[in-house]
């Protein structure tokens, strides 16, 4: 079988259709969104005042020592304080009261520099979900409780609110002027849920809603 022939004598080659492409193959498809990464931990604190303190201290006393150990090298005699501390401890007993004393202030600030390393301080900032491995976000817990108010005052028949947000729960405590009580707290539950949710909370609070009348005035 022939070819057509084009206007100036020329084959023309027909176009070949594949019977295996459908409809749904032209459409563009949307790219796929990454799956959002689990929720940050809880942000470190830097410690900066600690740390400072604490580095203030042990430069001083180094200071101190290396000043001594420098004057007794040079046939001086070591700084007083010195000796009159290797009296005392060469002197008075292990059960002395100043002794017990001594020791448990070191050991209540040893502790409480343990502490300061182990735990990650920040309370006031709530971490947030991860939509990206490289991203952290964080919302103050004072933030997150303006947020909840806002939301609640929005609902017919509240006057006031009071909230306060911590890491695990959210106390809302209502007064309602108008309208039964229970149809108030259902629907600041409701509302409130969806802006807990709304929040992007790695771990987001349970609520804890309490609708009371104003008291009475006089």
């Amino acid at each position: 079988m022939s070819e057509p022939l084009g206007s100036e004598g020329t084959t023309r080659r027909l176009p070949v259709l594949d019977k295996d492409r459908t409809a749904e193959d032209d459409v563009p498809k949307p790219a796929s969104e990454p799956a959002p990464a689990p929720g940050s931990g809880r942000f470190w604190s830097a410690r900066r005042v600690p740390a400072a303190v604490v580095a203030l201290l042990l430069a001083a006393l180094a200071g101190v020592l290396l000043y001594d150990i420098a004057a007794v090298r040079a046939d001086r005699p070591p700084l007083r304080v010195r000796r009159e501390l290797a009296q005392q401890l060469a002197e008075r007993p292990l059960d002395d009261t100043w002794v017990l004393v001594g020791a448990g202030v070191a050991a209540a600030l040893g502790l409480w520099l343990i502490l300061l390393a182990v735990t990650p301080g920040l309370r006031d900032v709530l971490p947030m979900r991860r939509p990206h491995p490289d991203v952290r976000a964080g919302l103050h817990r004072g933030a997150a409780g303006l947020v909840l108010r806002d939301r609640a005052m929005e609902v017919a028949g509240v006057q006031s609110v009071q909230v306060r947000a911590g890491r695990r729960r959210a106390d809302v405590r209502a007064v309602s002027h108008f309208r039964d009580l229970d149809d108030v707290r259902a629907d600041l539950d409701a509302v409130l849920g969806d802006a807990v949710r709304g929040l992007g909370l790695a771990r987001p609070p349970a609520l804890s809603v309490r609708v009371r009348r104003p008291g009475r005035k006089g």
